[in-house]
């Protein structure tokens, strides 16, 4: 029979359960569990909520912790442990997330992701590639061709043989699923005492729900050994040793108006007696917001990528534009920390939509909301925005790169 709530989940909403409320035995407990170890200065939970907080596409996040953890969580996530759900987890980690699982039933997201406390180096576009390979009955896991060669030892302690790697791959977390078939999966294995799935595509694997193994990340590794935990520690405090990279880019375009109904800016169209004359939709916020992106790293202008000569790009979407020059910037290292764009005109008001073009840009740039700044002014009846001819606008970004190690 199918909940009544589950025909009003939202499919945009991606809940995270992160599962947090194992012992950690392997890794040492002289400083507590491996969960709370600190690594470039703060808890290795605090650095994992962090990546999942900040991701524009995660709504509801669940935290599953030990009964005996509620005061080392208080402290490692700080001002962040307010914007969770904490819960006591399970005795195993399988049941660990079926609790976390129970407790987003009544917030009904259409997916969600089921990650490991303790891989605290995922990244965005790892969430970003697992999201998008989640369909309505099929779940997504990341995972890495297997490099080494396999053994089997027989029962001698000797090599029994050497297995075959092809199609072999090492899973990771986050895993993703539709909610709803992966909460039904977890509450059959448990009402028919099998408990013992080591991670949730296993289960989902036997309850016939199809998984699309996706790219993983190297980075992506999980702690599990006091080593692994000293390892992080000094590749983070390696980071912030390093000299800080931060640039930052200026764009600035303008257009004009030619007859129309309304005009699109920062990804939001906005009801007007006119439009902006362009080859793509003329959105003059994204166009410069476009060139301070590519000017953090050298790569030249938005004409240089998307002349305006191109006929493909005739009433293209500008986000397509902010998109490309986001996905250069991170290919080449950086970590956009802040945009900041004016739009100059005397009319429409901008102040309506400020809210809807903030969101818009949060999904374009993969940043928080509050990374973002968008505002308006007029340019006082002078000149030809004055006139209301036209609209221009001013756009900084603020992109951190990796910097140098002092000698």
């Amino acid at each position: 029979m199918t909940d009544a709530s589950e025909n009003s989940s939202a499919d945009d909403k991606v809940a995270v359960v992160i599962v947090a409320a194992g012992r950690g035995a392997r890794a040492g407990q002289a400083n507590g569990p491996k969960q709370y170890q600190s690594i470039g200065g703060h808890a290795v939970i605090a650095h994992t909520l962090e990546i999942f907080l900040a991701h524009p596409r995660t709504s509801e996040v669940v935290v599953a912790i030990h009964a005996d953890d509620h005061e080392l969580f208080r402290q490692a996530a700080g001002a962040n442990a307010e914007r969770v759900i904490a819960i006591m987890g399970g005795a195993t980690r399988q049941a660990s997330v079926r609790l976390g699982l129970l407790a987003l039933r009544g917030h009904a997201p259409g997916r969600v992701l089921i990650h490991d406390a303790v891989r605290p180096f995922v990244d965005a576009d790892l969430i970003d590639r697992t999201i998008a390979a989640i369909g309505d009955r099929e779940g997504a896991l990341p995972a890495l061709p297997v490099a080494d060669t396999l053994k089997r030892e027989s029962a001698a302690g000797v090599v029994g043989e050497t297995v075959s790697r092809n199609g072999l791959h090492a899973a990771q977390t986050p895993q993703g699923f539709p909610f709803w078939p992966i909460l039904a999966a977890h509450e059959k294995a448990h009402h028919l005492g099998k408990m013992d799935f080591t991670d949730d595509a296993a289960i989902a694997e036997w309850a016939h729900i199809p998984v699309k193994i996706v790219p993983g990340s190297p980075d992506n590794v999980k702690l599990t050994w006091a080593r692994d935990i000293a390892m992080a520690d000094q590749r983070l405090s390696g980071e912030r040793a390093r000299f800080p990279d931060i640039r930052t880019g200026n764009g600035y375009d303008v257009h004009a108006f030619e007859p129309g109904d309304h005009v699109t800016l920062c990804g939001v169209a906005i009801p007007h007696d006119q439009k902006l004359s362009g080859h793509s939709d003329a959105d003059v916020g994204l166009h410069a917001l476009t060139d301070a992106l590519l000017a953090t790293c050298g790569a030249g202008d938005i004409g240089t990528h998307f002349p305006p000569s191109d006929p493909q790009w005739k009433g293209a979407a500008s986000r397509i534009f902010v998109e490309h020059a986001a996905r250069l910037v991170r290919e080449r290292g950086g970590r956009i920390a802040n945009a900041d764009i004016t739009l100059i005109c005397e009319a429409p008001r901008v102040g309506p939509h400020r809210e809807a073009m903030t969101a818009a840009l949060s999904q374009m740039l993969a940043i928080s909301p509050d990374r973002i700044s968008i505002k308006a002014t007029t340019n006082e009846k002078l000149g030809f925005v004055g006139r209301q001819e036209g609209i221009a606008a001013i756009a900084t970004a603020s992109v951190v790169f990796p910097g140098e190690v002092p000698e």
